[in-house]
C-alpha cells in the first residue's frame, strides 16, 4: 500500500509540474503572440487605409514606403559622415603642408557645417529631452517631498502649480527664448541658445506632475511609520531619508513616468515651433519641402518618435522597478 502511495504522489507531483510548465509556456506565448498578433493588424490596416488616401503630393504612405524611407535616410546619413571625414582630412593635410612651411603658424580646426542627419536629430532630441527632465527633477522631487510634509506649504503652493500646470509649451516657448536672449549673452557661447530654450521649455512643462506625484506621495505616508519616526525622534533628514523616500518612491516614480513623456511630446512641439535642431525640426523641414518623398519621411520620423516615447518609458518603469519596494507599481 505504500508502494501505491509513493507511486500516486509522485505521479501527481510530476503532473503539478508539468501544469505549471504549461501555464508558464501559455503565459509567455500569449505575452509574445497578442502583441505580435495587435501589430500585424494595424499595418495591414494602415497599409489598406493610406491606399486610399490621396493627397497634393500623392498617396498616403505605408509600411513599405516608410521602411524605404528609413533606408535612405541611413544612407543620407552614412553620406553626410563621409563628407565630415573628408573635410576634416583636408583640413589635417593642409595645417600639416602650413606647419611644415612656417613654424610659428598655429594650427585652427573648424567644425563641420554640414546638415544634421535625422539619425543626429534623433541624438540631438534625446539629449534635450534627458537634461530638461533631469533639472525638472532637481527641482520637483525635493519641492514635492516640502509640499507633501507641509500642510501650509502645500496650501500656499497649490493654486500656483494649479495656474501652471495647463499652460502650453507653445506659450512658455516665446518667453522662455526671449529671457535666454536677454539674460544668456556671450559672443562664444558655450551651450547653444536654441539647446537652453527647448531644454527649458522641457523643464517647465514636465514639472508639475512629479510636484504633484511626489506630494502626494509623501503625504500619504501611513500614520503607522510618522509614529515610530517620532518614537524614535528621528531628525527631519533622517526622517525623509529613512521613512518618507522609501515610502513615497511608487508615487514619486509614477510621477517621473509621467513626466518624462510630457516632456518628450513637448519637446517635438517646441522644435518644431522655434526650429531648434531635433526631430520635430526634421518634421517641419520636410512638411516645408514637399517632395514626393516627404509625407513618407514625417510618417517614419512619427514611427520613431513614438518607439522612442516608449523606450523611454519602459526604462523608467525598470528603473522603478529596480529601486522600489513595490515591484507590481505601475506595471502598464
Amino acid at each position: 500500500m505504500s508502494t501505491i502511495a509513493n507511486f500516486s504522489q509522485q505521479f501527481s507531483l510530476k503532473q503539478s509540474i508539468k501544469l505549471v510548465s504549461l501555464q508558464k509556456v501559455s503565459s509567455a506565448l500569449k505575452a509574445t503572440l497578442l502583441p505580435l498578433i495587435g501589430i500585424v493588424m494595424f499595418l495591414c490596416f494602415w497599409a489598406l487605409s493610406a491606399n486610399q488616401i490621396d493627397t497634393s503630393l500623392g498617396k498616403f504612405p505605408g509600411p513599405n514606403a516608410v521602411l524605404t524611407q528609413f533606408s535612405s535616410l541611413y544612407s543620407d546619413h552614412v553620406a553626410e559622415r563621409e563628407k565630415a571625414d573628408a573635410f576634416y582630412l583636408r583640413q589635417e593635410k593642409r595645417n600639416a603642408e602650413r606647419s611644415a612651411k612656417d613654424a610659428n603658424f598655429v594650427a585652427k580646426t573648424r567644425n563641420y557645417t554640414g546638415k544634421e542627419t535625422f539619425f543626429d536629430q534623433i541624438i540631438t532630441s534625446l539629449i534635450t529631452v534627458l537634461s530638461g527632465f533631469l533639472a525638472a527633477a532637481f527641482i520637483a522631487i525635493p519641492l514635492g517631498i516640502a509640499i507633501g510634509l507641509n500642510k501650509k506649504l502645500s496650501a500656499a503652493v497649490n493654486p500656483i502649480i494649479q495656474i501652471f500646470k495647463p499652460v502650453s509649451p507653445l506659450a512658455w516657448l516665446p518667453l522662455v527664448t526671449m529671457v535666454v536672449s536677454a539674460v544668456y549673452v556671450s559672443d562664444d557661447p558655450m551651450i547653444s541658445k536654441s539647446f537652453l530654450n527647448s531644454m527649458i521649455t522641457v523643464s517647465l512643462c514636465s514639472l508639475w506632475p512629479m510636484v504633484i506625484n511626489t506630494a502626494i506621495g509623501v503625504s500619504s505616508i501611513p500614520q503607522d511609520l510618522q509614529n515610530v519616526s517620532r518614537v524614535l525622534r528621528l531628525s527631519t533628514r533622517t526622517h525623509i531619508r529613512k521613512i518618507v523616500l522609501p515610502a513615497a518612491i511608487p508615487m514619486i516614480f509614477t510621477g517621473m513616468r509621467l513626466s518624462l513623456s510630457v516632456a518628450w511630446m513637448v519637446l517635438i512641439a517646441a522644435e518644431m515651433l522655434a526650429q531648434n535642431p531635433g526631430l520635430g525640426k526634421f518634421v517641419w523641414d520636410e512638411f516645408q519641402n514637399g517632395s514626393s518623398e516627404s509625407l513618407a519621411r514625417i510618417m517614419a520620423a512619427v514611427v520613431v518618435i513614438g518607439f522612442i516615447g516608449f523606450l523611454l518609458d519602459r526604462a523608467m518603469l525598470k528603473l522603478q522597478q529596480l529601486v522600489s519596494w513595490d515591484k507590481q507599481n505601475g506595471s502598464i
